[in-house]
């Protein structure tokens, strides 16, 4: 299946690829059939995508949400406040994961290998079980370059750093935490003209929640780009969506995203209006492919998308269907 899913070429192929993984997770993943059981909703009554119903992503909080008897070979953790119930994504297969990200990446950015990859990500480096330090930890490994690594609060060592790859002219990618880099651009200057500037999103309690204009605009004054990339993933997870610029997202060809009526969870948006974010994401075949997040977002008519918020701490309407 694995080989399917990475050379989907076309939306039949798509469509054929997530109606075959729906079915094997109805058959085997014990917390998924129960919330389809209660929706009685049958592969015998789903003819496309659309169809399918999606789980709210606050099961991964609370059940194991697994498609395999195999072993598990890691489990990925969300971060969050004290006292707050973390999300538990547990890993069978972790080639899965390394084959999405690297064929995404690649998809999006061509070879990692021929980037300097510099990494400002220090509350994930700062905890265990992070998806995204397991990530960018593979593409720093897989860089041909001896400048690449991770940096923790040393932001001057890592301005030197982006100053003399920049005078080298290294096509160089800077990917980090917002507050991190805004912690960076307050200290030091710069007018890069070799280097993708890409955040992960999120303040983390560290810094006021800015919006994407605001944060990007000051980015994009104190790095001196024209544009700030973006990366859209989670714990949940195991593909990534990215932004170029304006904060508008693409998925490789093995994700897509749709949105839902927010009144009512298991009604799909058609393209153009906003609503809940809907991620099938074919390569979580090992635990859930179709999860109902609770951010809130925009598709447009060619698949690409944006996020314009979050549901506030309640739960997802319509879908709470089981004790969780």
């Amino acid at each position: 299946m694995k080989n399917k899913v990475f050379n989907i070429q076309s939306e039949e192929d798509f469509k054929e690829c997530a109606l075959e993984i729906f079915k094997f997770q109805f058959a085997n993943n014990r917390v998924y059939r129960s919330f389809c059981d209660l929706l009685y909703i049958h592969p015998s009554d789903v003819r496309e995508v659309h169809q399918i119903p999606f789980l709210p992503i606050q099961f991964f909080k609370t059940k194991e949400v697994l498609a395999s008897k195999d072993p598990v070979q890691q489990s990925f953790s969300s971060s969050g406040t004290t006292g707050t119930v973390t999300s538990k994504h547990h890993i069978t297969d972790l080639s899965w994961y390394e084959e999405s990200y690297n064929k995404g990446f690649n998809h999006f950015y061509g070879s990692v290998e021929d980037l300097v990859v510099l990494a400002l990500l220090p509350n994930y480096l700062e905890r265990q079980g992070s998806s995204l330090v397991y990530m960018v930890d593979d593409l720093i490994k897989q860089s041909k370059h001896p400048e690449s690594g991770f940096y923790l609060n040393n932001l001057d060592e890592l301005a030197t750093t982006l100053r003399a790859v920049e005078a080298a002219g290294k096509k160089t990618l800077l990917i980090g935490v917002s507050f991190a880099l805004l912690d960076l651009v307050e200290t030091t200057q710069f007018e890069l003209k070799n280097t993708i500037v890409m955040e992960t999103g999120g303040m983390k309690g560290r810094r006021k929640e800015l919006i994407r204009e605001e944060l990007h605009s000051i980015l994009q004054d104190g790095f001196g780009v024209g544009e700030i990339h973006s990366e859209y993933g989670m714990t949940e997870l195991l593909s990534q969506g990215y932004s170029k610029g304006q904060g508008i997202f693409n998925c490789p060809p093995w994700m897509r995203i749709l949105t839902r009526d927010p009144e009512d969870a298991l009604s799909i948006h058609a393209p153009g209006r906003s609503g809940g974010v809907n991620v099938i994401d074919l390569a979580n075949y090992n635990s859930c492919s179709f999860i109902a997040t609770q951010d809130l977002g925009k598709v447009y008519d060619d698949g690409s998308f944006e996020i314009i918020g979050r549901f506030d701490n309640s739960d997802i309407r319509g879908c709470n269907l089981m004790v969780l």
